[in-house]
């Protein structure tokens, strides 16, 4: 009696979508996420004011995702790269947000504003970054 299986290994293509896929939607949600904190903090007198200059609401949407899909990038190349593609995701996109926060630390702004600032990136770093680790080999 002869039998047959089908082989049940991912692909690599299918693995790279679901990668792809995920990223998009939690950049997305980042996306949407750090406008509303931009929003609710003007809502309540923040202002958004760096050197006498508004950051516009949109500007947070453009950037978190710009960053968030530069994000995906390094994610994707890693996951073909890198030994333990996860650990190192997870390391280096820890380190870029830290990174991230400087800028907003010495800006020439109130510390409401610079706090501010800051809660956008750490609310995006913590949308993104699990989303996409998820999705990477440990």
């Amino acid at each position: 009696m002869a039998s047959t299986t089908t082989p049940t290994r991912t692909t690599t293509g299918t693995r790279t979508a679901t990668l792809i896929g995920t990223g998009l939607a939690a950049t997305t949600l980042a996306s949407a996420t750090t406008t509303a904190i931009a929003a609710t903090g003007t809502a309540t007198g923040i202002s958004l004011d760096i050197d006498g200059a508004p950051i516009p609401l949109l500007g947070f949407t453009q950037l978190t995702a710009f960053f968030s899909l530069i994000g995906l990038a390094i994610a994707a190349t890693l996951a073909r790269k890198a030994r333990h593609p996860r650990r190192t995701f997870i390391r280096t996109t820890t380190a870029l947000t830290a990174l991230s926060l400087v800028p907003d630390a010495i800006a020439p702004a109130t510390l409401d504003t610079k706090a501010l600032l800051m809660l956008t990136h750490l609310a995006a770093a913590a949308i993104v970054i699990p989303a996409i680790a998820r999705r990477l080999a440990a």
